[in-house]
C-alpha cells in the first residue's frame, strides 16, 4: 500500500520530496488492527498559494480509490516548497 500511496502521488503532484510511512504499528488495537494508518509528508509546487484544506483535498484527489481499498486513516503534511 506504502507503494500504491507513492505511485498516486508522483504521478499527481510531482513533488520534490515524499515520505509515506506505515503507522499501523502505533494503532493496534483499533479497527483492522491497526492495518490502514498511514502519515504523508509531501512538498509539491502544486500547493503554492493554498490553504491547508484545499493542499490536503489535492492530497486525497490523487488517493481516489484507495481511501477505500486499504487507507482506513491518513494524517498528512503537505508544504509548498520554499
Amino acid at each position: 500500500m506504502v507503494e500504491q500511496i507513492r505511485q498516486r502521488l508522483m504521478a499527481a503532484l510531482q513533488p520534490t520530496a515524499l515520505e509515506v510511512v506505515d503507522e499501523g504499528h502505533k494503532h493496534v488495537g483499533h479497527a483492522n488492527d491497526g492495518r490502514g494508518h498511514f502519515h504523508v509528508r509531501i512538498v509539491s509546487a502544486a500547493f503554492a498559494g493554498q490553504l491547508p484544506l484545499k493542499r490536503h483535498r489535492l492530497v486525497y484527489a490523487a488517493l481516489d480509490g484507495l481511501m477505500d481499498q486499504g487507507i482506513h486513516a491518513l494524517s498528512i503534511d503537505a508544504r509548498e516548497p520554499s
